[in-house]
């Protein structure tokens, strides 16, 4: 997709959420946009394990994990996984692991930090609900885009 995200704020204001800065890009892929499959989780990664396996069909996946600086909900593999089923990519209010390897994939990953401890896996989450978090709120279905300036989110395709 060709987008800048400071553009689409110019021309769709009253139509937009936008994120504050409070994310970093670590995934190949500085440039991305979706529509929105949600997960919300806290220090379980299971249900984002679940749903990388399926086809994203260009989807971006938006993990609530609560903001934990504890437990990174995305590694290397998982995020192979996105890449392999068609994922474009993931936000994450929470941590990421492996950066080195998920910044050579072509998947756009933004999320709060890294850090090396996994999750727990008990099987707990929750999948397409409505989540809220750095001052927008996240739609099943509805769209994201992300890119080098930030994150914004649309009730429909801007592009």
């Amino acid at each position: 997709m060709d987008f800048r995200t400071a553009d689409l704020c110019d021309q769709f204001s009253d139509d937009i959420e936008v994120c504050e800065p409070l994310f970093r890009s670590y995934g190949g892929r500085a440039r991305f946009a979706g529509r929105i499959a949600t997960i919300k989780c806290f220090e379980d990664n299971s249900r984002v394990r679940e749903l990388v396996k399926e086809p994203g069909d260009g989807r971006v996946l938006v993990v609530d994990a609560g903001g934990s600086m504890r437990r990174a909900v995305l590694g290397d593999m998982l995020a192979q996984s996105a890449v392999d089923q068609g994922w474009s990519g993931v936000i994450i209010f929470g941590c990421i692991r492996d950066s080195a390897a998920i910044a050579q994939m072509p998947l756009g990953v933004h999320a709060l930090g890294t850090l090396p401890m996994k999750t727990d896996k008990r099987g707990e989450g929750q999948r397409d609900l409505v989540v809220r978090f750095a001052g927008a709120t996240f739609r099943p279905g509805e769209w994201v885009y992300a890119d080098e300036d930030g994150i914004i989110v649309a009730r429909r395709s801007l592009v």
